[in-house]
């Protein structure tokens, strides 16, 4: 089930854009680059790849499967609006209006949304992985766990700590927040950082009862402090060995 809950999280539907405005309605796309007022249009398909559309008024509008990657939507007003399956790829949002926004399976991978007013609006379904600028407020901590569990496994270990900072910043007793953030900061070869997060792992599993994740906390202490040399014999076991994989490590804490 909790690998389903990633997958659904993680699922990016592959959408075919042109670089061309193909709209419902091309005119609608005309006004919008013209005067960038273009409340309530119909630009659903449209082509707007890199535009400069900051502050434009598009209140309602609907811009379903359109092409926005990397455009600047800077302080536009997109309350109300319909932006479902939209490709927002390297968007910037700062300050955007967001209210009420329909973010069903749109692309927002690596998007700036500092300052960016997102109220009422449902993100579980949108694919955020690398966007900058997401608050606790506009998602739960096991939404900021799942996506840093994709960016762990993507290699980005960096991106992961800060996803998995979030989420003990808005749930201070998540246990395995600790214990994810210290085996990234350990495979970044920060020693001090992982075990100071494993030992906060292990009280707070041994206070929450959790007998697995206290065992795991466990291993991964004694990995941390096993010696250099112990950790290059093929006979000892280690942390993976024990868990099985760091996928499984992350998964396992991943509860919604």
């Amino acid at each position: 089930m909790k690998n389903l809950v990633v997958a659904t999280i993680l699922f990016i539907s592959t959408f075919s854009f042109t670089t061309t405005a193909q709209a419902g309605n091309p005119q609608h796309v005309r006004q919008l680059l013209a005067t960038k007022q273009c409340q309530n249009c119909d630009l659903s398909g449209a082509g707007l790849v890199m535009s400069d559309l900051s502050g434009a008024d598009l209140r309602g509008a609907n811009l379903s499967g359109a092409n926005l990657s990397r455009a600047n939507l800077s302080d536009a007003d997109l309350r109300d609006a319909n932006l479902s399956g939209a490709g927002l790829f390297g968007a910037n949002l700062s300050g955007a209006k967001l209210t009420r926004v329909n973010l069903l399976g749109a692309d927002l991978r690596n998007t700036y949304l500092v300052n960016a007013r997102l109220i009422d609006v449902d993100v579980n379904t949108a694919n955020l992985q690398g966007a900058t600028g997401i608050t606790s407020q506009v998602a739960k901590p096991e939404q900021f766990y799942a996506w840093g569990v994709a960016s762990a496994e993507k290699g980005n270990l960096k991106q992961a700590a800060q996803y998995f900072n979030q989420a003990i910043s808005a749930k201070p007793d998540y246990a395995g927040a600790y214990l994810a953030r210290g085996i990234a900061r350990y495979h970044m070869l920060d020693s001090k950082g992982a075990f100071e997060d494993a030992q906060v792992a292990e009280k707070l599993f041994k206070s929450q009862k959790d007998i697995t994740g206290l065992q795991t906390a466990q291993a991964f202490i004694l990995e941390i402090q096993a010696p250099q040399e112990a950790k290059v014999r093929p006979s000892k076991p280690t942390l993976m060995d024990f868990v099985g994989s760091l996928s499984s490590v992350l998964l396992q804490f991943l509860s919604f």
